[in-house]
């Protein structure tokens, strides 16, 4: 076994988190960081064209490929389940929306963790800190900062025709979402410079990485956490990690921070003998720590993707289902970074309530101007426009377990879709309110019909089988080591981040999140990684790790 060296901090994963802490930390002349990332850098021309994601998604090059357990939900069904296996994690890989989510997510993990920093007001600072928003500073928008954030780059009628049928049902029009109530529709906007997807790696690692503070080692697999004894019980040590066909150890001094995302990070825990004492014995991992919560409470947004077939207006179906078109829609992005190809995933969005009783928006729309049966397979031969609509706080929980003792296997993921009466009652109300916007006047002139699930489905139980097959993932796993009161015996972190029961290890990225929050995920997780890195600032001034 070679050593990589001693560091002050050691970083496991160059995904979102990994990225802000290794630039936040390495301000600090006088520590030094080692980030350690299995995949590649993010070199692949796909990952910096915003419709790349099509070819990075089920890539090896940049995706874990990960599929889930067959879900009674899904009627059986098990889902690809993309995470980003390259310098930016998915933020390499995903659909660039900025959202922060509502304030009553943040005051909710507030009151749970009894921490007031984790409140609205208290994160909003954090999220302007590091953001360069395109209509520059406000009180609740940053700029200068990192994470750029911009408008999309065009608009299309049919999505502009839902904005207008959404207000007409009494969806109001808004012009930011992210100012702590994202009731309404608009354009998302999304993490691209002048039409160029803006991953995590180019915004906080690139310029982190000309720090002669800084070490960053791609292409190796972390195995195992190295876990030691001290006075005060088990205290994490460094990690034993294989790349170049070499093993190797390396010595945090200080801390090691866990930011290897909402599947990874439990896995690696558990590997390290850090979980549920009977599963981790059930595959011959002797327990340091029982731990039940590691790998639980795993939630996700379930979309349900309504397509409509539409006449007499530009989708994007018809534009590229010929040559000329596609070459066309190549050439506007070669000379002007504009056209389908600068697109997200999603264009517009909407935040609806599913019934009155809801405070807030309970539910999100990602319009889309094109269709397609599933993902990887081709645009319908036929215009038509995509509704998907998620239930932002579901309350069905799945789990990610080891399923061997080889860190090479991937983990069992379980998301348990649509498995309590909340949700499918949510499910029901969705597809719903989904054709009342559609039936509204301003779609009209378009003849919208729906094709998927199927005007056939009407009854609750109809439309909660068209929800079982018709739900797929949005891609945002959350919560699988949450955060909590030390007392509560399912919570894996405290608030500060530390993994109770274990001394210099903390776990930074989305699973920490208590209750995933009401929109897109990814830059919630930038102001996490921007919380933890003032966090562990502070304990290394007053040297109290």
């Amino acid at each position: 076994m070679e050593s990589a060296g001693e560091f002050d901090y050691i970083i496991i994963g160059g995904g979102t988190a990994g990225c802000v802490l290794a630039n936040r930390l390495t301000r600090d002349k006088d520590a030094t960081v080692l980030l350690v990332e299995a995949g590649g850098k993010d070199d692949y021309v796909w990952i910096h064209i915003p419709v790349g994601y099509l070819h990075c998604i089920g890539n090896p090059r940049t995706d874990w490929l990960y599929s889930t357990q067959a879900d009674a939900g899904l009627g059986g069904r098990s889902l690809i389940y993309p995470r980003g296996k390259v310098l930016g994690g998915s933020s390499s890989i995903n659909g660039m929306i900025y959202m922060r989510g509502q304030a009553q997510d943040y005051d909710r993990w507030a009151e749970l963790t009894g921490d007031a920093s984790w409140g609205w007001d208290q994160v909003l600072p954090l999220f302007r800190q590091s953001e360069d928003y395109h209509s520059g500073a406000s009180p609740h928008h940053g700029a200068g900062g990192e994470w750029r954030v911009e408008k999309q780059r065009l608009s299309w009628d049919i999505l502009n025709a839902f904005r207008d049928a959404a207000e007409q049902v009494g969806i109001p029009k808004t012009p930011d979402f992210n100012r702590g109530d994202n009731s309404g529709s608009s354009y998302f906007d999304v993490n691209q410079r002048r039409g160029i997807r803006w991953n995590t790696s180019k915004a906080f690692l690139k310029p982190a990485s000309r720090r002669p503070n800084l070490t960053i080692m791609t292409g190796c697999h972390v195995e195992r956490l190295q876990i030691g004894t001290s006075d005060h019980g088990p205290r994490c040590t460094g990690i034993i990690f294989t790349g170049g066909g070499t093993q190797w150890q390396a010595t945090a001094r200080r801390e090691t921070i866990l930011t290897a995302g909402a599947i990874g990070s439990p896995h690696l825990l558990q590997l390290s003998g850090i979980g549920a004492a009977a599963l981790l014995r059930q595959h011959g991992i002797a327990p340091l720590v029982d731990a039940p919560g590691v790998g639980g409470n795993l939630q996700d947004h379930l979309q349900l993707r309504m397509v409509f077939k539409v006449q007499g207006v530009k989708t994007l179906n018809m534009m590229a289902g010929n040559l000329l078109g596609r070459m066309q829609i190549g050439l506007q992005y070669a000379l002007f970074q504009s056209g389908p190809m600068s697109m997200a995933p999603s264009q517009l969005g909407a935040f609806a309530r599913s019934d009155p009783g809801q405070a807030t928006p309970n539910l999100q729309y990602h319009v889309q101007p094109l269709s397609l049966d599933k993902f990887g397979t081709p645009l319908h031969a036929f215009p038509a426009f995509t509704a998907s609509v998620c239930n932002l706080r579901p309350t069905s929980r799945g789990c990610v377990e080891l399923a061997s003792n080889d860190s090479y296997a991937p983990p069992s993921i379980a998301l348990n879709y649509l498995s309590t009466p909340e949700d499918r009652q949510v499910a029901a109300d969705a597809l719903r309110l989904t054709r009342g916007i559609v039936a509204a006047p301003a779609l009209q002139r378009f003849a919208p019909q729906e094709y998927k699930p199927g005007p056939h489905y009407q009854t609750q139980a109809e439309l909660v089988q068209a929800a079982s097959e018709i739900g797929t993932t949005i891609f945002h796993p959350v919560g699988t080591c949450r955060m909590g009161l030390a007392s509560d015996p399912l919570a894996v972190v405290d608030s500060q981040l530390r993994v109770i029961g274990v001394a210099g290890l903390r776990v930074v990225d989305a699973s920490i999140m208590p209750y995933i929050t009401s929109g897109n995920t990814n830059s919630p997780t930038v102001m996490i990684a921007e919380k933890a890195a003032q966090m562990i600032q502070k304990c290394w001034k007053h040297d109290t790790v």
